[in-house]
């Protein structure tokens, strides 16, 4: 029998505002996947769309609310001069600049400028109900979930639902005091939503298959203590403990209580609770004892903080002949774009680094993964580098295509379109990311 296909995402939040009698709401969100269909599809519904420290945004899918438009961005790095062009393509929008901010995908925005994001917010929301008189409502607090959407709400004022902020640690909870005291604040969550809908993406696509061939380099042994430093939503700590089908004490660590939340309830909803260890810890600090474990294993984490901190904490952790493995995403190796543009746009589109989610100061994001393992002191190296295709059907797609589109002309937006048209009818659509591998045993 085959199962059922989920509502698209935006049909999902609006079951549950209909289910809580809430006709029209203020959205605050950051992922485009999560709003992206409300301001295509649910405008009515908007009453006013404030997004986060966006990564990239296509002024297209935002023209239908850009009157209702607030955006919060940094000021540093390469996304935010993007952010400001493509904002210049939507003139009634507000852009709010956070001087001295990077905001990359794992910023902890809302604990970082609590005062400052809560009062400018606080002010173009009040502004938007002076001017469209927006009716309060009052429900009683608690949680719930509707259609795999989970609600959380707190406070009584016109109704702002706040979807997830991506890998923010804190997501919107220092906020909420301040938004809650004047609004009836619905807070979103669960495995549809946000970055752990990304995550667990990863363990349906080819993502899932990069991973595999790491670990078949690693050679996990029954009895083995594996470590996984940046569990996220457990997605592939959940493939670990099904591998070895409980052979395995297999441990997942997180800086972040959301995601570490999520990836408990998911664990439990599969039945592994039992198989899988989750516990709340900084990768550049790992709590756990010297040579305690005997792999430590890291997957695109290495990009979000001190690289180098990073991989002497696992190799600090892993017994003497443990190994440590970790995948790097890649912004020195060009991505391959599968449509049939001119070369001078395809060789744009495909610019390293042009597309993902950002590097930290002190991260690595390239080759020199594989100097950094040898300098570390481990020996035995296996290096390889992968590519991981993504196609239509995937989330990640619509996120690396808005990238692109927000820094194209529109005669270059035009070639995408008509070049994805043409790609889709022969089946042949994809993007294809570089990632950096690599793994070694502690002498």
């Amino acid at each position: 029998m085959t199962k059922e296909a989920e509502p698209p995402l935006d049909e999902r939040i609006v079951q549950v505002l209909r289910h809580l009698g809430i006709a029209r709401a203020h959205i605050g969100a950051r992922m485009a996947p999560d709003w992206q269909g409300l301001a295509t599809r649910q405008t009515d519904l908007v009453a006013s769309l404030t997004l986060v420290c966006p990564t990239a945004i296509d002024p297209n899918a935002l023209s239908p609310v850009a009157s209702r438009l607030v955006v919060f961005a940094g000021d540093q790095g390469p996304p935010a001069e993007q952010l400001r062009k493509s904002l210049a393509g939507l003139p009634a929008a507000t852009l709010i600049t956070l001087r001295d901010y990077l905001g990359v995908l794992w910023a902890d925005v809302a604990a970082d400028r609590t005062q400052e994001m809560g009062t400018a917010m606080l002010d173009s929301l009040q502004r938007v109900d002076l001017r469209h008189r927006s009716k309060a409502v009052v429900l009683p607090e608690g949680e719930g979930e509707v259609a795999g959407v989970a609600y959380r709400i707190r406070g009584a004022g016109p109704p702002l639902v706040l979807l997830p902020l991506a890998l923010a640690p804190s997501q919107w909870e220092p906020l909420l005091p301040m938004l809650s005291a004047h609004y009836c604040t619905i807070i979103l969550s669960g495995a549809a939503l946000g970055v752990v809908a990304l995550l667990e993406e990863r363990g349906r696509s080819g993502y899932l298959g990069a991973v595999r061939n790491l670990m078949d380099a690693v050679h996990v042994r029954r009895g083995d203590v594996v470590l996984e430093v940046g569990c996220g939503s457990g997605v592939l700590t959940r493939w670990l403990a099904r591998q070895t089908n409980g052979a395995n004490r297999i441990v997942g660590v997180d800086i972040s209580r959301y995601l570490l939340h999520e990836a408990a309830a998911l664990a439990t909803k599969e039945g592994l609770a039992d198989a899988i260890t989750f516990q709340e810890g900084n990768a550049e600090a790992l709590p756990f004892p010297d040579n305690s474990v005997d792999v430590a294993m890291a997957c695109t984490v290495l990009e979000e903080g001190d690289a180098d901190r990073m991989l002497a904490e696992m190799v600090r952790v892993t017994r003497p002949g443990g190994r440590v493995a970790v995948i790097a995403r890649s912004i020195d190796v060009p991505w391959v774009v599968n449509l049939p543009l001119r070369a001078a746009l395809k060789a744009k589109v495909e610019t390293p680094g042009r597309m993902g989610s950002g590097v930290a100061a002190r991260g690595c994001a390239d080759a020199s993964i594989y100097r950094r393992f040898h300098a570390s002191g481990l020996r035995h190296l296996t290096l390889f580098p992968q590519f991981v295709a993504v196609t239509k059907t995937e989330q990640q797609f619509a996120t690396f295509q808005q990238q692109n589109l927000s820094t194209l002309s529109p005669e270059e937006t035009d070639e995408w379109w008509t070049a994805t048209a043409e790609a889709e009818a022969e089946s042949t659509v994809f993007i294809a990311y570089p990632l950096h591998c690599a793994v070694g045993i502690k002498p």
